[in-house]
C-alpha cells in the first residue's frame, strides 16, 4: 500500500522508526500550508508539522477526501495497516523537527482561542511544580527541625532572591514564553522524568548539544534552575537540555543518578531529530548536578567496557566532553563540611544511602579503584570549573578530583576563578550582563572546532544587564551559599 500526493505537494513525513509498525492517521484539514497531523501505534502518539495538501491525498490510487467532503476533521478516514510509504519530499526551507517523546504542545499562535489554552496550560503546569516543590520543603523541613540556623538561612535566601527578582523574572518569562523552549518533555517512567529542550530558531545546520544537570543539595534541584545558562548558549546557536531528576526524599542518590543516565540516554538517541549534532554532545552538570553527572558518567564506561555495547543505551565514549562547575566528588572529605554549613550529617547520610555507600558515589574514589582502571580511555575530556571563594563547595573539591583523574590517565583540565563563589559563576555574573568569563570558556570547549562559530563569538559576547550592580552586591553579602 501507497500512501501519495500528486503534483508538486509534499508527502507526509514519517520517521523511518514509524513505518514499522501500522498507523492510524487523523487527516488535517484540507489546503496547502502547515498542518497538524497526529499519528498513533496504538501505545504512543506521534504530533508533527507537515506541508500537505489532504485534497490530492490518495491511498492505493483511491482519493481519501474531496474538496466537497466537510463535518468533523477530527473523525476522518483514517489510513489502516501502511505496508509502505513513499520517501518523503523534504520542506526546503524547514527542517522536520519529531518531538522527543511524550505528548508535546504544538504552538499555535494564529488564534486567540489556542494562545488562552496554552497560556492556562502553563499556569497549571506552574502551580503543579509549586505544589511539589512546595510539599517537599515541607517534607525536608520535617527532617532539619526548625532551628536558629536554619531560620536565618531562610531570611538569608528570601533576601537573596529578593535582590535578584529583576532578574529571576526576566529569565522566568523567557522560560514560561519563549517559544524556543520546550519544557517538561517525558523520557522515563519515574516520578519527575521530565526535561526542558531549548532549540535555536535557526536550523540551517546540525548544532552542538549540551546536556546540562542541575544543582540543588540533592534536595531542591529543577530542571528550571538552568534556565539562564540555557538562554545564554541558546544565544549562541547552542541546543540544551535540562535534565530533571528525583530529589530527596522522593529518591536516594542511586534513584537520582539512575534519572541522569536515563535521561542522557534519552536524549543521545533522540536529538539528531531536532537538529543536534549527535557527534557533539556535551554532558555538563553544577553542584549536586555535577556530582550526579559524574557518577552517571563513570558508571557507563565501566558498563561500556565491561557489557556489551550494543546493550546498553548510550556510551560514555560518545561524549565529546564533560563539563562540571562548582561540584564535589569525595563524599567522604565533605560531610563534616556539610554538617557545619547546615546540610547535617543525618540528613546527608540519608540522601547517600548511608556511611558505608559514600565511596560508592564519590567520583574521585571510583576512578582510582582499580577495576575502573581498563574504562579510563573511554571517559571523554573532562573540565572542571570552580571559584576560589566558594564556600558550599570547597575549589579543593575540584583540584583533587582533577589530580586523581590525572593520576589514572584521563584527559581533564581545570579552572579556577579567583574570588567567585558558589553562585556567582552561575547567577550573579551572567545577570551582571558584558563578557561573561566562564560562558566563553565554556563556548571555547563546544567549539573548539568551528572557527567560525568561534569568530561570531568573539563579536557577540557581550550580555544586557539583567540586575543593577548595587543589588548584586548585595545578594553576594546575604547570599546562604
Amino acid at each position: 500500500m501507497m500512501l501519495t500526493t500528486d503534483g508538486v505537494y509534499k508527502s507526509i513525513a514519517l520517521p523511518p522508526r514509524v513505518l514499522e509498525t501500522g498507523l492510524n492517521s487523523e487527516i488535517p484539514k484540507p489546503g496547502l500550508g502547515h498542518s497538524y497531523t497526529k499519528l498513533s501505534n496504538g501505545s504512543s502518539e506521534i504530533e508533527m508539522d507537515t506541508i500537505v495538501d489532504v485534497e490530492d491525498l490518495s491511498v492505493d490510487g483511491r482519493p481519501v477526501l474531496s474538496s466537497e467532503d466537510s463535518g468533523d476533521w477530527s473523525s476522518s478516514s483514517s489510513v489502516p495497516e501502511l505496508a509502505s510509504i513513499s520517501e518523503p519530499t523534504r520542506h526546503p526551507r524547514r527542517h522536520k523537527r519529531r518531538p522527543l517523546g511524550g505528548e508535546h504542545r504544538r504552538r499555535r499562535g494564529s488564534s486567540r482561542q489556542s494562545s488562552f489554552q496554552e497560556f492556562r496550560s502553563d499556569v497549571q503546569h506552574a502551580a503543579t511544580e509549586t505544589y511539589l516543590i512546595s510539599g517537599l520543603t515541607l517534607t525536608l523541613l520535617r527532617y532539619l527541625g526548625i532551628g536558629t540556623r536554619w531560620i536565618g538561612k531562610f531570611i538569608r535566601l528570601a533576601l537573596y532572591a529578593l535582590f535578584l527578582m529583576p532578574g529571576f523574572i526576566q529569565v522566568g518569562f523567557f522560560y514560561y514564553f519563549s517559544k524556543s523552549v520546550h519544557r517538561s518533555i517525558i523520557y522515563g517512567d519515574q516520578p519527575r522524568n521530565r526535561l526542558d529542550l531549548y532549540l535555536p530558531p535557526e536550523n540551517d545546520k546540525p548544532k552542538p548539544v549540551v546536556i546540562f544537570v542541575t544543582g540543588g543539595a540533592w534536595i531542591i534541584g529543577y530542571k528550571a534552575w538552568g534556565s539562564l545558562l540555557g538562554q545564554q548558549l541558546l544565544e549562541r546557536n547552542v541546543i540544551v537540555v535540562c535534565i530533571d531528576y528525583r530529589n530527596f526524599p522522593q529518591g536516594c542518590v542511586s534513584d537520582m543518578i539512575s534519572d541522569v543516565t536515563t535521561g542522557i540516554g534519552y536524549v543521545v538517541q533522540n536529538i539528531g531529530s531536532y537538529g543536534g549534532d549527535t557527534d557533539r554532545l556535551y554532558l555538563a552538570g553544577q553542584s549536586a548536578g555535577a556530582h550526579l553527572a559524574a557518577c552517571a558518567l563513570i558508571m557507563q564506561a565501566k558498563k561500556e567496557y565491561f557489557e556489551d555495547p550494543t546493550k546498553i543505551v548510550w556510551r560514555a565514549s560518545q561524549l565529546r566532553g564533560y563539563l562540571a562547575l562548582s561540584g564535589g566528588y569525595n563524599l567522604l572529605k565533605l560531610v563534616e563540611h556539610f554538617h557545619q554549613r547546615g546540610l547535617y550529617r543525618s540528613l546527608f547520610l540519608s540522601v547517600m544511602e548511608g556511611e558505608a555507600s559514600l565511596p560508592l558515589f564519590s567520583p574521585e574514589i571510583m576512578v582510582m579503584n582499580p577495576s575502573f582502571r581498563p574504562a579510563v580511555p573511554l571517559l571523554p575530556p573532562i573540565t572542571l570549573f570552580h571559584g576560589t571563594a566558594d564556600f558550599s563547595i570547597p575549589y579543593e573539591a575540584s583540584v583533587t578530583f582533577g589530580e586523581a583523574l590525572q593520576l589514572v590517565g584521563a584527559k581533564v583540565s581545570t579552572i579556577l576563578y579567583p574570588d567567585k563563589t558558589h553562585t556567582d559563576l552561575f547567577l550573579q555574573d551572567p545577570m551582571r550582563g558584558g563578557k561573561d568569563k566562564l560562558l566563553g570558556d565554556i563556548l571555547s570547549i563546544v567549539f573548539a572546532d568551528d572557527d567560525e562559530a568561534k569568530a561570531e563569538d568573539a563579536v557577540t559576547m557581550m550580555r544586557r544587564r539583567l540586575v543593577p550592580e548595587i543589588l548584586l552586591q548585595l545578594a553576594r553579602k546575604v547570599s546562604p551559599f
